[in-house]
C-alpha cells in the first residue's frame, strides 16, 4: 500500500508539473525555465507547510504523508525535498554538513548534467 501511495501521488505531482509547463510555454514561451523555476518555489512552500503540519498533527496517517510528500511533491518537484533537508540539516545545528550538502548538489548536478551531454554528444 505504502507503493502505492507514493506511485498514485507521483503520478498526480508529474501531471501538475507538466500542465504547468505547459501553461508558461503558452504564456511565456521564450521563458520556459520559468515553468521549473514556479514548480520549484510553489513546491519548496507546499513541502515546508506539509512538513510542519505533520509535525503538529502526529496523529495523520502515514499514508497520507508518503502520497503528498514523497508521492505528490516528490513528482511535482525533488528540489522541494533537497530544500527541506537542507534547512533541516541547518536547524539542527549541522551547518557545514548543511553547506557541503547545497554545495555539492548543486555543483555536481551542473556538473553531472553536463557530463552525461558531452557523453552522449561526443559518442554520436
Amino acid at each position: 500500500m505504502n507503493f502505492l501511495m507514493v506511485a498514485l501521488g507521483g503520478a498526480l505531482g508529474s501531471v501538475l508539473r507538466y500542465a504547468v509547463t505547459l501553461l508558461i510555454a503558452q504564456i511565456l514561451p521564450a521563458y520556459l525555465y520559468i515553468a521549473t523555476l514556479l514548480v520549484n518555489i510553489v513546491g519548496c512552500f507546499l513541502i515546508g507547510c506539509a512538513f510542519a503540519w505533520f509535525v503538529l498533527r502526529p496523529d495523520v496517517p502515514d499514508l497520507t504523508r508518503l502520497l503528498l510528500m514523497t508521492g505528490f511533491l516528490g513528482g511535482f518537484t525533488t528540489y522541494s525535498t533537497f530544500s527541506l533537508d537542507a534547512l533541516r540539516l541547518l536547524t539542527d545545528g549541522q551547518s557545514l554538513q548543511a553547506l557541503l550538502y547545497m554545495g555539492v548538489t548543486l555543483v555536481g548536478g551542473l556538473l553531472a548534467t553536463w557530463l552525461g551531454m558531452a557523453l552522449i554528444k561526443f559518442s554520436l
